[in-house]
């Protein structure tokens, strides 16, 4: 789902979420996952709600949500590439991937492609260190990744 049009209704339906973890001990993060869920990101005027409800600062609420990687502050594109950032991934060649990949894409770290078709994210462990370089394609994890996984997986999501 993308974000509406007006801030009035993004606080209306983020103060329904927040209400509906009423009660909860620590519920940002489940407040962030479902705000996230409904618009495929966390719109700014979303933020200014759960930190007014939650007594945070705005700031505390997007600390929490640079923290973890899987929460955004701008749509993704429909297909999205995370690259495992980790010194696992790094020491077995992680680096070259990640310059084979902002090349063949054109894209630079959280960008989205201008047709709107591929986000590229950088992800800080996906816990397959065994199976190094790793990634994420839409979520489905992707291990033992060279160049020409690499290769197949984008030409797969920018088709």
């Amino acid at each position: 789902m993308t974000c509406p049009a007006s801030a009035e209704e993004v606080a209306k339906r983020v103060t329904e979420i927040v209400e509906d973890h009423a009660g909860r001990e620590g519920p940002l993060l489940l407040i962030l996952h479902d705000v996230q869920e409904t618009y495929g990101y966390v719109p700014g005027a979303a933020v200014k709600v759960i930190a007014e409800k939650l007594n945070l600062s705005r700031a505390e609420v997007h600390g929490v949500m640079s923290f973890y990687h899987d929460y955004r502050e701008k749509p993704a594109g429909r297909h999205v590439i995370r690259l495992c950032r980790a010194e696992a991934c790094q020491s077995l060649g992680g680096e070259r991937l990640a310059d084979h990949a902002r090349k063949q894409l054109g894209l630079d770290w959280h960008e989205t492609s201008a047709d709107g078709a591929v986000t590229l994210e950088p992800v800080f462990c996906l816990g397959l260190c065994a199976s190094a370089p790793a990634a994420t394609v839409d979520g489905k994890l992707v291990a033992r990744l060279d160049e020409d996984r690499l290769d197949a997986a984008i030409r797969e999501v920018s088709a």
